[in-house]
């Protein structure tokens, strides 16, 4: 689970915007948000400098641009893996690990979606809140609890999963783990046995 950089390819036809998101993907991933300017961007899609400017006011829109595009994948990714696994324990685990799976793999854009205002102040909310990413957690987690659980009780678990899920993709990286991530069969069966020892029950 370990990010790599595509080959930059110089842009030459087609779509210019979607040329300069990957663009801008690439930039973030190995160099980190401090170096993503309008002006790299450009560089780095092999476009003049002024070119960006055809699709994007600034590096603040650009940014919000590409935490939306981050956002919606992942999404998708927690859709998928709630579809394909029935509720319970089951699901749960795998919605988990979608969801810290893609953090690790997309460290700096994961960053840039959690960890930024401006990804709070643009967009609209999402007509189905289940249907949002932190609504999808709360659900995997509230699913997996015992059927006598209280309604209010089975929320706050869900909570509380959602939060687990968020210090796990963020001490993920941490050298200290390197050998339990071996023992478990790397990055991948780690997630999953830490999932599998959350419990919430009472």
């Amino acid at each position: 689970m370990k990010p790599t950089r595509a080959t930059p390819k110089p842009y030459h036809h087609g779509d210019l915007r979607r040329a300069l998101i990957e663009a801008s993907r690439r930039i973030l991933e190995t160099e980190g948000i401090a170096a993503l300017s309008l002006r790299a961007v450009a560089r780095e899609a092999g476009v003049s400098p002024a070119a960006p400017y055809h699709h994007f006011r600034d590096r603040t829109e650009l940014l919000s641009e590409v935490a939306h595009e981050g956002t919606a994948e992942l999404l998708e990714s927690l859709k998928r893996a709630r579809a394909e696994n029935k509720a319970g324990r089951e699901r749960m685990i795998a919605v988990g690990a979608a969801y810290v799976g893609y953090g690790l793999n997309n460290p700096a854009l994961y960053r840039l979606m959690f960890e930024t205002i401006r990804v709070l102040e643009t967009g609209p909310l999402p007509v189905d809140v289940h249907e949002s990413i932190p609504g999808i957690l709360v659900d995997a987690f509230a699913e997996a609890m015992p059927p006598d659980v209280s309604p209010t009780d089975r929320r706050l678990a869900g909570i509380a999963g959602w939060a687990a899920l968020r210090g796990l993709t963020d001490i993920l990286r941490y050298r200290q783990l390197d050998p339990l991530k071996t023992e478990l069969g790397g990055d991948e069966g780690f997630i999953r046995a830490v999932l599998e020892h959350l419990s919430f029950g009472r």
